[in-house]
C-alpha cells in the first residue's frame, strides 16, 4: 500500500483533489473520495464537474449505477466503484485504507496533528509506503 500525505497550505480541498482525480483518471484507476462533512463531498463534486480543463464525472455513493462512476464521493470507505485509490479529503485516517493500492490523506491545519499521528504509526508497516507532499507556489513538491 501507498499512502501520500498531501498538506494543504494554499488551496483547499476542493481545489487540490479535482488534480489528483484527473490524475488518477490518466492512470487509468477509479477513485474513491470520502469525507464525513457531507458539504464537503458537495464542494468537491462542484470542483470536480468544474476542472478548467475537462470536467471529471463523478457520484455519490448510495444512488444509482454508483458502480459506473470513476470517481464516487462517499462518507464512507468502501468502494461500490471498484476504486483502488482512496482519496481521505477530510484529513481523517481509516484502517479500511489498508484494502486500497494507493490512499491519498489530505489534510490542513486543523487536521495535521492527526496527520502526524498517522505518518508515525505507519512508519513500521512493512507493506507502505509513505511519502509527504506540500504545495510550492502552484505546484506540488515531495518533502523528504
Amino acid at each position: 500500500m501507498r499512502v501520500d500525505f498531501y498538506q494543504l497550505s494554499r488551496d483547499p480541498v476542493e481545489v487540490a483533489l479535482p488534480l489528483l482525480a484527473r490524475a488518477t483518471l490518466n492512470a487509468g484507476e477509479r477513485m474513491l473520495v470520502v469525507s464525513q462533512d457531507p458539504a464537503q463531498l458537495a464542494r468537491i463534486g462542484e470542483g470536480l464537474w468544474s476542472l478548467a480543463e475537462t470536467f471529471l464525472a463523478n457520484g455519490r455513493a448510495g444512488e444509482p449505477h454508483e458502480d459506473r462512476h470513476p470517481i464516487l464521493l462517499s462518507e464512507r470507505a468502501e468502494a461500490a466503484n471498484g476504486a483502488r485509490f482512496l482519496a481521505l479529503a477530510d484529513g481523517q485516517w481509516r484502517e479500511e485504507a489498508a484494502a486500497f493500492a494507493r490512499t491519498f490523506l489530505l489534510f490542513d491545519d486543523r487536521t495535521v496533528d492527526g496527520a502526524r499521528g498517522v505518518w508515525r504509526q505507519l512508519r513500521d508497516r512493512q507493506d507502505t509506503e509513505r511519502h509527504f507532499w506540500k504545495q510550492d507556489g502552484g505546484r506540488w513538491v515531495e518533502a523528504g
